[in-house]
């Protein structure tokens, strides 16, 4: 049955959807089709986009200063001073993202990614290899992110570390399903545990910081023992270049809100750019907190525990509790 256009104010009228399919357990399982005209119904505002579309891209920094360690561990501990000057450069490199992206936003209101703005101004060649990229880079943020989750429970729960390649294909089967049912319910599903991570991480590096002014901070309680390959033990230019590479992880991400400008209330490009404002401070403040307070603790980069694992350890006094070891 088509869709029809019923009026809902005096002179306001809205398509309206009057056909619905029956419930199966297909629809059970992702949700029911969503005809055109429930289109407007499904938008977003500015609190569930941040959870949306910025979950990729905050998630960075649960990873982002690990992979900076694992590169400067090559040339020894004595390395890992260079671990903030890094991290300030990909700030550097994360306000011109932003800004870049903010001024997407509003030139293509109706959704502006990689691909079309290279389309646009330079071809379709770069075009189409700008949108390959895209989709390597969203396999492997999908990837990267579920193994870091996981990485982050069996750093609390030693227990489950066997298990981490389950867990991981779990995770990932967990939330395909929940992106099928669309950007609004996956936003409202995804907003609870986005919210909280960025608010335990802010009390983290808070008490951090404020541990480290008092001079109360320490350094980590037994950490994991570090393998130093012994072909590397100097820091040179190529070596600080490839952690730099690495830990670009961290702004892996910033431009789906300029994707997704579509999915957002009007006013659209506002709203999206507010979004994106949003998301780079508190990336920004995060990974350059976490990346100075793993300086000051020691952290150690580690297979068997992260580095703010090391880090939540040391502020809170004990991994006991979360754990019983």
């Amino acid at each position: 049955m088509p869709d029809v256009t019923k009026e809902r104010e005096p002179g306001i009228f809205q398509q309206v959807a009057e056909y619905e399919p029956p419930r199966s357990w297909r629809t059970r399982l992702i949700g029911r089709p969503l005809a055109s005209a429930d289109a407007p119904h499904q938008t977003i505002g500015k609190a569930v986009g941040l959870a949306v579309f910025a979950s990729d891209t905050l998630s960075s920094v649960a990873y982002a200063t690990d992979e900076i360690l694992f590169v400067l561990a090559a040339a020894g501990t004595a390395a890992f001073v260079y671990t903030v000057p890094i991290a300030l450069c990909i700030i550097a490199l994360l306000i011109m993202l932003t800004v870049s992206y903010r001024q997407t936003i509003h030139a293509y209101p109706g959704g502006g990614g990689a691909y079309i703005v290279a389309r646009d101004n330079l071809g379709e060649l770069p075009a189409q290899t700008a949108g390959a990229a895209l989709l390597t880079d969203y396999i492997l943020t999908v990837s990267v992110s579920i193994a870091s989750g996981v990485a982050q429970i069996t750093s609390a729960y030693p227990a489950l570390f066997p298990y981490r390649v389950t867990l991981s294909v779990g995770l990932v089967l967990f939330m395909m399903l929940v992106n099928l049912r669309g950007v609004r319910e996956s936003g409202m599903v995804f907003a609870g545990p986005t919210y909280f991570f960025v608010v335990m991480m802010f009390v983290t590096v808070g008490l951090g910081l404020s541990r480290f002014l008092l001079g109360s901070l320490g350094v980590v309680d037994n950490p994991p023992v570090l393998h130093i390959a012994p072909s590397m033990q100097s820091a040179t230019l190529f070596l600080l270049l490839h952690a730099f590479s690495n830990g670009t992880t961290a702004v892996t991400g910033v431009e789906a809100v300029s994707n997704g400008v579509q999915a957002f209330k009007e006013p659209r490009s506002r709203n999206a750019g507010i979004t994106l404002i949003w998301m780079a401070v508190i990336l920004g403040t995060l990974f350059l907190s976490i990346s100075f307070l793993a300086r000051q603790i020691g952290a150690i980069p580690s297979e068997t525990e992260t580095v703010i694992s090391q880090l939540a350890r040391t502020v809170y006094g004990s991994r006991d509790m979360l754990v019983s070891r």
